[in-house]
């Protein structure tokens, strides 16, 4: 069993890079992606803990793309995490990241909530700030119930408390991806909220002639039905199928490393695969 969809404290886990690979270890994974939001700090310290814990570290990345109304992620993988050139186009994403928290403070305290940003950096540590530790110090505080009410009342596209960030478009995302060596695979196609299947395809053929190589067929919130769609697309236009957790530790409740929401089951010929295709 691999894990292809995970975040460490480098953006927005619970982990460190070395607790991740720890974890992985020991609940019986033989290898795992570590993609963090915007960012490839962590993937040294992953690739280093992996062989003190004999497991295979895949050097990844998730980078948020632009894409209307809706949620477009592109996982990539195998980039050289020390290219400067790729370094320094991410850092335009970090950047982006960092100005949009302050305002989402601000947004929040409009709302009559009692938070602070330096509450939200202190949950954040030495990681990239991201919603979910928004989530943690609003449940923290009482605010919500669970980290996952605190998306659905103040945080998620559309709610009172969100602020939107810059993002690269798709191409662009890509490209950076392919310039630093990497395979670039479309994360959990569910959240693009495509209204049919051919729209769907539709949005797929347009990565592809970007230089998509990859679908994220399983995933810890797909039905059966959509990853046989997916699988399906895949096939038919010569990607190569991934599948992850998108783990984040505690704070995001109810998905676990390599098994998800309980049924996730990736196998490792999914990775051999990708390896091939390099």
């Amino acid at each position: 069993m691999i894990d292809l969809h995970s975040h460490s404290n480098a953006s927005d886990g619970a982990l460190s890079p070395t607790e991740l690979v720890k974890y992985a270890r020991e609940k019986g994974l033989v290898a795992i992606a570590i993609t963090d939001h915007d960012t490839v700090e962590g993937v040294e310290e992953a690739l280093t803990a992996g062989k003190e814990f004999a497991l295979e570290v895949v050097p990844g990345i998730e980078i948020s793309a632009e894409f209307p109304e809706e949620t477009m992620h592109i996982l990539g993988y195998y980039m050289d995490s020390k290219d400067q050139k790729f370094i320094d186009n991410i850092s335009v994403l970090q950047k982006a990241r960092a100005e949009r928290n302050p305002r989402i403070v601000k947004n929040l305290q409009k709302l009559g909530l009692n938070i602070e940003y330096d509450e939200i950096l202190k949950e954040a540590g030495s990681g990239q700030v991201g919603r979910p530790h928004f989530a943690k110090v609003l449940l923290n505080k009482g605010y919500v119930k669970t980290t996952q009410q605190a998306f659905n009342r103040y945080l998620k596209k559309g709610a009172p408390g969100y602020e939107d960030k810059f993002r690269f478009q798709p191409e662009a995302a890509i490209s950076h991806i392919l310039s630093a060596g990497g395979l670039p695979v479309l994360a959990h196609p569910a959240t693009l909220r495509c209204k049919t299947e051919d729209d769907l395809e539709t949005e797929i053929k347009k990565l592809i002639s970007y230089g998509l190589k990859g679908i994220e067929a399983y995933y810890s919130d797909h039905t059966n039905s959509q990853t046989e769609v997916y699988i399906k697309l895949a096939d038919k236009y010569g990607l190569f199928i991934t599948g992850g957790s998108d783990f984040h530790g505690h704070n995001v409740k109810g998905i676990d490393l390599g098994t998800g929401k309980g049924k996730l089951d990736v196998p490792y010929e999914f990775l051999q695969k990708m390896k091939e295709s390099r």
